[in-house]
């Protein structure tokens, strides 16, 4: 999926449903490897970042084999303790196979991740956290040699910010390590709580997951288990906010609307109609939005990745907004291309201006990373004319059958290879 070209002016209507969460999934089949056996994930989106994983298991010497929207791995007793560069380079997700290898193998041979390109995301605190439970690491090459021979401790680890990539590779680690693992500080998102659920049925003992304060009590060993992944709150929001900048109205059916909270908040202060149930959601948007000031924030506020597709549609808003990036330093090469459109929108450090104009225009524009892809897609689904979206093989690296759910909902979109 090489190109997008979309078509604007036509408001958003019908039901869409979503899968599983790329944020949970992709933890979970790292999880898998820290239990011999055949374990069953479900409500698994087919994307590219899953693939990706999969092969990065594949050559830990797991077997994965897909069926619809589940995947069966097959992990082995002796795993191979590596994850290679030219897949962990891929994908920033493949550093948590750290903490796992190193509980399962007392060693792991792991490339420093890749990824999008956000800026300086050091692992600084994934590191020390896996020192202060007995590991010693040295980088050769681009690879990073973690050691653990006489197995990992637990130990009491205070995060200096809620990070959730350490929370978790911290959590993998503690599950197999010798005594008790508390992680203070810890992120609370609800992907966390999912990885712990998980981790428990395989037999581990986990507290307060999804809490600010994480217990786990290391055991000797794990079974293989079956898990149905949390479902993706992004794309239930990027989904709904499809349906707002177009004016038209959106259902979003097998999701948890608790789990966009703030972001629902927003659009709601913004103009739309927003009306949620137990396990749906349904946006009705305005005809141009109201301005909204908004921050981004670890869990419960407003997500990094919903960041994009908001300023998407605050761009077209009667009046000024204003931005504000606390996770990632570097988010901003898609303003550029919005601007492209016709948008009127300035960065300045981390604060980012939305000055609202009445329409947007079609142009060619380029999809960086995952979220700004969807982000320009939305932007052309209200601007006049045609919209090429290049570089769309990052939206496939988050979305699962994402050309033909817009299609389903009335949007002129098509894939041009």
């Amino acid at each position: 999926m090489n190109s997008l070209v979309v078509t604007g002016g036509v408001p958003l209507d019908g039901t869409v449903q979503v899968l599983g969460a790329k944020n949970a999934v992709l933890k979970h089949m790292v999880a898998a490897l820290l239990a011999p056996g055949t374990h069953r994930i479900t409500n698994v989106p087919r994307i590219l970042d899953v693939e990706i994983m999969g092969k990065v298991l594949e050559h830990v010497g797991a077997t994965c084999a897909f069926d619809g929207d589940s995947i069966e791995i097959d992990v082995p007793i002796d795993p191979n303790p590596e994850a290679p560069l030219e897949l962990v380079r891929q994908m920033r997700a493949s550093i948590l196979v750290l903490g796992a290898l190193l509980a399962r193998c007392g060693e792991a041979r792991v490339a420093l991740p890749g990824g999008d390109d956000f800026g300086s995301r050091p692992i600084d605190m994934h590191l020390d956290g896996l020192r202060d439970m007995g590991a010693t690491f040295e980088l050769s090459h681009g690879v990073l040699v973690g050691s653990a021979p006489d197995g990992l401790r637990g130990a009491d680890i205070y995060l200096e910010f809620p990070s959730v990539g350490a929370t978790e590779n911290l959590l993998l680690a503690g599950v197999l390590a010798h005594g008790v693992t508390n992680i203070g500080n810890a992120a609370r998102e609800p992907e966390i709580a999912d990885l712990a659920a998980y981790l428990n049925q395989m037999g581990a003992k986990v507290e307060g997951a999804g809490t600010s304060t994480i217990t786990v009590r290391g055991v000797s060993g794990l079974t293989a288990a079956d898990h149905r992944t949390v479902p993706d709150r992004l794309e239930a929001g990027t989904y709904a906010l499809a349906g707002a900048i177009t004016g038209g109205r959106v259902r979003v059916e097998h999701c948890r609307p608790e789990h966009l909270r703030m972001e629902l908040q927003k659009m709601a202060a913004a103009g739309c109609q927003v009306e949620v149930g137990e396990s749906w959601l349904e946006v009705t948007g305005p005809d141009r939005p109201v301005p909204v000031d908004f921050a981004t924030l670890p869990y419960p506020g407003f997500h990094t990745d919903m960041h994009p597709q908001m300023v998407a549609f605050l761009s077209v808003a009667e009046g000024t907004s204003i931005m504000t990036e606390n996770i990632y330093a570097a988010r901003f090469r898609y303003i550029g291309e919005l601007s492209r459109m016709g948008a009127d929108i300035t960065a300045d450090g981390q604060h980012v201006v939305v000055r609202g104009v009445p329409t947007l225009s079609g142009a060619e524009v380029d999809g960086c990373d995952i979220r700004a892809g969807a982000a320009l897609v939305l932007a052309g689904l209200r601007a006049r004319g045609s919209t090429r979206v290049t570089e769309a093989h990052h939206i496939a690296r988050g979305y699962s059958g994402f050309v033909p759910k817009l299609q389903s909902l009335g949007a002129q979109i098509d894939i041009d290879a």
